[in-house]
């Protein structure tokens, strides 16, 4: 027997996405969402989404990275609300829960805008900032993005401590003409660049925004532009956080059932 699955990937930053409203995908090991997403020797990506049922919401989204860690995935969920309206579970506009609560969610245009949570706290740290738009980010400005041995020096700072139990995601983001940003990011559970980081493009964003830039704010990274709008309380407070781009379905496949279900077939 096999499983459905939808690969997506939004800005270069991909996934293994599963509707399992029915219930048949059942229990699963971090091991098989690890197997799954390694490149070569499974389908390939920098993250699982599950998503199911929930009374009260839309949909739930259940996602890992791809150590079979849990988190909130910005562009993970941009992908999957994609998939709902493809699926016809939503329409225009959706409410969901993710790792982090509710979120809301609408398309227009062709791109998927993902509602984040407030910001009120941004706290200096050594070179950079430390702040959460949902997951953890430290940001620290470069001349130029391009130069960064992004997997050297992300690793290390992601190593060190405090970070080195739970991780951190880092940002390095050079500031641009125009209110546009260059972002590259080391993500934790991934262990790696990808080429797009949604919470992480959130957090260059706010940061910008402290230092002049305004919404929205249009951001490139090596999988493509995002924006990011929001509305600037005070110096360290943001509401109405808004992750905005295109997510893209790749291909449709099928994985032996057995195998998710831990055995050898």
């Amino acid at each position: 027997m096999y499983l459905p699955f939808y690969k997506y990937q939004g800005t270069g930053n991909d996934f293994i996405i599963i509707d399992d409203r029915q219930g048949v995908l059942g229990t699963y090991t971090t091991e098989l969402v690890r197997q799954l997403c390694k490149r070569r020797l499974g389908i390939g990506a920098d993250g699982f989404i599950v998503i199911r049922t929930h009374p009260g919401y839309d949909f739930e989204i259940i996602y890992h990275n791809a150590d079979g860690s849990q988190s909130l995935c910005g562009n993970g969920c941009r992908c999957a609300v994609h998939l709902a309206q493809q699926l016809a579970i939503i329409g225009q506009e959706a409410n969901f829960l993710a790792a982090d609560g509710p979120h809301r969610a609408y398309i227009r245009d062709g791109l998927v805008h993902l509602m984040l949570k407030e910001v009120t706290e941004i706290k200096n740290f050594q070179s950079g900032y430390l702040l959460h738009t949902g997951s953890p980010h430290y940001v620290q400005q470069v001349t130029n993005w391009k130069d960064v041995n992004v997997r050297d020096e992300g690793s290390k700072i992601r190593s060190t401590p405090p970070f080195h139990k739970e991780g951190i995601n880092v940002n390095f983001v050079q500031l641009g003409k125009n209110n546009q940003l260059f972002v590259r990011t080391y993500e934790r559970g991934v262990e790696d660049e990808t080429l797009s980081c949604g919470t992480g493009v959130a957090a260059a964003a706010l940061i910008a925004a402290t230092k002049g830039y305004t919404s929205p704010v249009a951001i490139r990274t090596r999988g493509g532009m995002l924006q990011v709008s929001f509305t600037h309380k005070q110096h360290h407070h943001f509401q109405n956080v808004c992750l905005i781009g295109p997510a893209n379905m790749v291909f449709q496949g099928e994985v032996n059932k057995h195998l998710v279900a831990g055995q050898t077939s």
